[in-house]
């Protein structure tokens, strides 16, 4: 992509999460937040570390209801980007006010959930269907499960975004059979990689660089690879912040150029941040 292309573009913060402690919360959550964190947060952090734009994640613990991100969305049309919770029964004139809003791609965070079967027909025409809006599926769940999750998706000719570096707690092994699977697939066009969040998989920056080069190994490269600063880390508010974050990837992506591409090129097409 000519870097004229991205003009007006000085970095994306793909991952960032904005919420109220007053709003419904979905059923069956694995947390509960005592503080908000409002869109007006999230952009002065963009701003201190210098970036220009940011990508709205749904929480898990609001469920399938968008509507405190998609107020957010249209409100600063120009800097967001959204991806979204939904059913895969979601109907068509429903993807298309979330669209509409600006809503890019939907999030399955697999995590504490049982995996179900994601070639079977719900779940293919669901695929297709986004894949047809030039959408992506996020994916959060360890990189023991990665193959089995992402295969159905890249079959069904999805971008597949696989979040916090695939989770690979302890590190990914070459000996595991689960792994080599994961890192093959990881290898095909259809597939992103979020360099986010090590400290999910207690990775500190020294294991997060081994993680990075067998990932840049089986990627050939940086050129599908994101950042995101996990803002505004639950449960590890007090171990992190925005700009620790940025300053991580800054180190571990030492090279101008290959953070250029990371934080600018890459997400600014997968993301649309010039369809618009």
């Amino acid at each position: 992509m000519p870097s004229s292309a991205c003009s007006g573009i000085s970095g994306i913060d793909t991952h960032a999460h904005i919420f109220r402690r007053d709003l419904p919360l979905a059923s069956g959550r694995r947390y509960s937040p005592d503080y908000d964190a409002s869109v007006e947060q999230f952009l002065a952090q963009l701003d201190r570390c210098g970036l220009s734009h940011g990508v709205l994640i749904q929480p898990s613990f609001l469920g399938t209801d968008n509507r405190f991100m998609l107020e957010a969305l249209r409100r600063y049309p120009e800097r967001l980007r959204g991806v979204a919770v939904v059913s895969p029964d979601i109907d068509d004139a429903e993807l298309d006010e979330l669209g509409a809003a600006g809503v890019v791609g939907v999030r399955l965070n697999l995590i504490g959930q049982p995996l179900e079967d994601y070639q079977v027909p719900r779940w293919q025409e669901f695929f297709k269907r986004l894949a047809q809006r030039s959408w992506h599926v996020e994916v959060q769940r360890g990189f023991d499960d990665l193959a089995y999750v992402i295969r159905p998706m890249i079959d069904a000719g999805v971008n597949v975004v696989v979040d916090h570096f695939g989770l690979p707690r302890g590190g990914i092994d070459m000996n595991n059979a689960a792994h080599r699977a994961a890192l093959a697939l990881l290898g095909q066009a259809p597939v992103w990689v979020k360099l986010s969040a090590a400290y999910r998989s207690e990775s500190d920056l020294a294991q997060a660089a081994v993680v990075l080069a067998q990932l840049r190994q089986a990627c050939g490269g940086v050129g599908r690879f994101l950042w995101g600063s996990d803002w505004p880390h639950t449960q590890f508010e007090e171990h992190t912040d925005h700009a620790a974050q940025f300053a991580f990837l800054e180190r571990l992506l030492p090279d101008p150029a290959e953070r250029a591409r990371v934080l600018v090129e890459n997400p600014a097409e997968l993301f649309g941040f010039l369809a618009r």
